[in-house]
């Protein structure tokens, strides 16, 4: 399908706070795509529509032909801004967990991961320290074998140096047929394995374009065009 989200007129208010004005989106399969703005921009909003976690006040979103319910949880995987496990489970225990959830979980490519990330897999998630907590829930998400990821801010929580550990952790084990939506504030880091910017700004889609033609169009990184557009 070469539209694998099609969303149309979408429209999110809470009360009298307009969260998104009539987004039009369409993204293809294969593509690793930035969704960048500001704090309060419409970004977390807009992923938690995607998941269904939230309902449009107007608008409609398609995933793989389907509305977001229990269709599209089956093909996308989403990791949260926050950490969403039991602080009581080890990270063995929520792999075999997710094992027996999804159908297309990797549990040997999860364990895989975690080694490499050298994440204790006996410990308790709660004497785990916040980064390798925030290594465990990205790790569940990029061992399922889905068609749509969506991460939501999945470096911000990481020190400098295990960010490249976490970017190659996602471009390495995705479905290569599939579209990773990644939402973050660390353009810089990010910007390297990016096919596709979305620039959005008080709930609106500012820009869509593929990181080459920014960099053509407008002389500089997708980073600085970020910059320039959002300054203050």
């Amino acid at each position: 399908m070469s539209e694998l989200l099609k969303i149309t007129g979408l429209t999110k208010r809470y009360s009298n706070v307009l969260a998104l004005d009539n987004v039009d989106l369409t993204v293809g399969p294969g593509k690793i795509i930035g969704i960048l703005g500001p704090n309060g921009s419409g970004k977390t909003t807009l992923i938690k529509l995607i998941n269904g976690l939230l309902t449009p006040t107007k608008g409609s979103i398609l995933i793989n032909g389907s509305a977001p319910g229990v269709e599209t949880k089956k093909v996308v995987s989403y990791l949260p801004d926050n950490n969403f496990l039991p602080s009581w489970m080890t990270a063995e225990q929520i792999v075999e967990l997710f094992s027996d959830f999804y159908a297309d979980f990797r549990p040997e490519l999860a364990y895989k991961m975690l080694d490499q990330l050298g994440v204790p897999k006996n410990m308790r998630l709660k004497n785990l320290s916040k980064g390798n907590k925030e290594k465990v829930c990205l790790i569940l998400v990029m061992s399922r074998n889905a068609l749509l990821y969506v991460l939501d801010e999945p470096i911000a929580a990481v020190d400098p140096a295990t960010r490249d550990y976490v970017i190659a952790t996602i471009i390495n084990n995705y479905n290569p047929n599939a579209t990773v939506l990644i939402s973050t504030h660390i353009i810089s880091d990010i910007e390297p394995v990016l096919d596709e910017a979305i620039f959005i700004n008080r709930g609106k889609v500012v820009l869509h374009k593929t990181v080459d033609e920014i960099r053509q169009e407008n002389g500089m990184s997708v980073d600085g065009l970020f910059r320039e557009v959002f300054k203050w």
